[in-house]
């Protein structure tokens, strides 16, 4: 591990390929995988265990929502929604691409039903813990990311498909470093 933390850098030049089905399942693992089946833990921390975060994957074929339950990838979209994304980020070339952009969107009212002012605070740092746990994932599979976090949020959305509900977060476009 210490060798992964050393390793581990924001990359933002990709070198053209699809991730394999193997490694966007370890990815996914990292981001919200479940690590007590019997309880529903996951793998990031989060407040009184609410789980307000999605997880989205968008590449060349479309985005697709992570399912933990299953560990599942759930077809939302069809098509290439990279380029939407990157314009959404203020044109940041490395969403667009990197052959997979993971999102993270947050349910905020979820954790407020328990948690009331602070959950948007909560939400933001369980929404941290996620990214660190996909970025440092990326890095042990030879892979690398980078967090971004200035986008449109209202463009993110709609171009992912998400519902009312979701509020993006982070996006996390990931790939072999070039």
């Amino acid at each position: 591990m210490t060798e992964v933390l050393a390793q581990r850098r924001s990359i933002r030049e990709f070198v053209d390929g699809a991730l394999s089905a193997i490694a966007i399942s370890q990815l996914c693992r990292a981001a919200q995988g479940i690590t007590d089946p019997r309880e529903g833990l996951r793998v990031a921390p989060s407040a009184g265990a609410l789980y307000p975060m999605t997880i989205f994957i968008a590449d060349a074929g479309g985005v697709y929502e992570y399912r933990p339950d299953g560990h599942a990838l759930h077809r939302r979209v069809i098509g290439d929604v990279r380029p939407k994304l990157q314009a959404a980020a203020l044109n940041q070339s490395c969403v667009g691409e990197a052959p997979l952009c993971m999102a993270i969107a947050m349910n905020v009212r979820r954790t407020a039903v328990k948690y009331g002012p602070w959950a948007e605070r909560y939400c933001l740092m369980e929404a941290g813990h996620i990214a660190q746990n996909v970025l440092l994932q990326a890095t042990a599979l030879g892979l690398a990311g980078v967090p971004v976090g200035a986008f449109e949020t209202a463009d993110v959305a709609a171009a992912l498909a998400l519902p009312e509900t979701l509020e993006p977060v982070y996006l996390l476009p990931v790939g072999r470093p070039a």
